[in-house]
């Protein structure tokens, strides 16, 4: 039980330190440099960054589902079932992954 804590304790230090790397250094999201295709969480990092500075407005701006990285986070913790009824947590996912797909698709339209 404890290794399963310590694996997702270092899952996040990569993820944080990634995140840090990349927005600090103010480097583009790496798939939108090797496609030129922006992926559906391109603008999440500034967005995250921005969020923590309280500048929630301009977090919005980068990226509208930032909101949803708190509650992915919790899924990941509690193993993907953040909801006691299976039914629930299938229409939360549907409902974050519709918003990702729409936010995706706005961003290469327009």
């Amino acid at each position: 039980m404890m290794k399963k804590y310590q694996d997702k304790l270092l899952i996040t230090a990569a993820l944080l330190i990634y995140a840090l790397v990349l927005g600090i250094l103010k480097i583009p999201c790496p798939i939108l440099g090797l496609t030129g295709i922006p992926c559906p969480g391109c603008g999440m990092t500034r967005a995250l960054l921005a969020a923590a500075r309280l500048d929630l407005a301009g977090a919005f701006a980068y990226h509208p589902m930032f909101w949803a990285v708190p509650i992915l986070y919790l899924c990941f913790w509690k193993d993907g079932k953040l909801f006691r009824k299976k039914e629930l947590n299938i229409a939360l996912y549907g409902i974050l992954a519709v918003g990702f797909l729409i936010n995706w698709l706005r961003g290469l339209f327009l």
